[in-house]
């Protein structure tokens, strides 16, 4: 058997470590050439196709604003439909951090969710504005320091509750919502296709550890993304038709033995901090309970 090509060439200027070009490469393992890519602003975008007469993408690319890469996914579509009905199949994926997704996209989403686009969102979640400078946004977590929600004499770091994206668009009736992670490559292969025989709109969401922003060691971005989903902090599901339809069976363990391997929560070993270390583990546990996890 002949090997397939890589459709997200090497040669791009990912931080060493970063786990994005990895699940970008399966993405694309899964969908084939026959795709179109819409990627909004951020790490992806800057790393494979920032530069000046540079690009990593071996299928058609668009790079639209940070707020509308949905949106522009939803026009592509419709070309595709006046031009020929769209005769080939090609596929659309809109994809986009966790910055345009949760924040400034998410309007531009929910549209080309709630009229049933025929596209497949991705959110990329590294949980902060890693490309800018590891700004807080609402997927980060629950006390996790970030250049914006610094731990200090004040503050033991971010005070909000990171959003359930994956609940949201879920609500919004689409057929098709899934979640997935580095750290299961096969299992992402399979949503991505499954996503792919919907006729309307999906959601993936696909957590992807940053060494830069998380403060982990670049040979560890894969174990702490295991480490994560195993601790009950990242859920692995899937929605069909509104009901789920699967979930990872998960070896648990406390969340402290994921949360202090990460210099953005390393400052909860203090003692004084123990109340907010409970309520990550609730929140763990909440999570458990709620997709049948154990």
């Amino acid at each position: 058997m002949s090997e397939v090509k890589n459709l997200f060439a090497s040669g791009h200027k990912a931080c060493q470590g970063c786990t994005v070009p990895i699940m970008m490469s399966e993405i694309l393992r899964a969908t084939g050439k026959n795709v179109i890519v819409v990627n909004s602003t951020g790490c992806l975008e800057t790393f494979s196709a920032g530069p000046e007469d540079f690009s990593c993408w071996e299928v058609p690319y668009i790079h639209p604003l940070f707020e509308n890469a949905a949106a522009v996914a939803t026009g592509v579509v419709a070309a595709l439909e006046a031009k020929d009905g769209n005769k080939d199949n090609t596929q659309v994926l809109a994809i986009g951090g966790d910055g345009s997704s949760y924040d400034i996209g998410f309007g531009s989403i929910s549209g080309t969710l709630e009229r049933n686009d025929n596209v497949i969102y991705i959110c990329y979640d590294n949980e902060a504005y890693m490309n800018t400078g590891v700004q807080r946004s609402s997927a980060t977590p629950y006390a996790a320091t970030t250049t914006t929600s610094p731990n200090g004499d004040a503050s033991f770091g971010n005070v909000k509750y990171k959003k359930n994206m994956p609940e949201i668009c879920k609500e919004h009736g689409i057929k098709y919502v899934a979640t997935a992670t580095v750290s299961d490559l096969n299992d992402l292969n399979k949503k991505v296709r499954k996503a792919m025989a919907i006729n309307g709109a999906s959601y993936l969401h696909v957590l992807v550890p940053c060494n830069t922003g998380w403060g982990i060691p670049a040979y560890m971005s894969i174990e702490i993304a295991r480490m994560m989903v195993n601790a009950g902090l990242f859920p692995i599901f899937e929605y069909t038709d509104g009901e789920i339809s699967s979930v990872k069976k998960i070896k648990k363990i406390p969340v402290t033995e994921v949360l202090f391997m990460q210099k953005r929560f390393k400052h909860l070993k203090d003692p004084k901090y123990a109340e907010q270390v409970r309520h990550i583990q609730e929140i763990a546990d909440h999570n458990i309970a709620r997709y049948g996890l154990e």
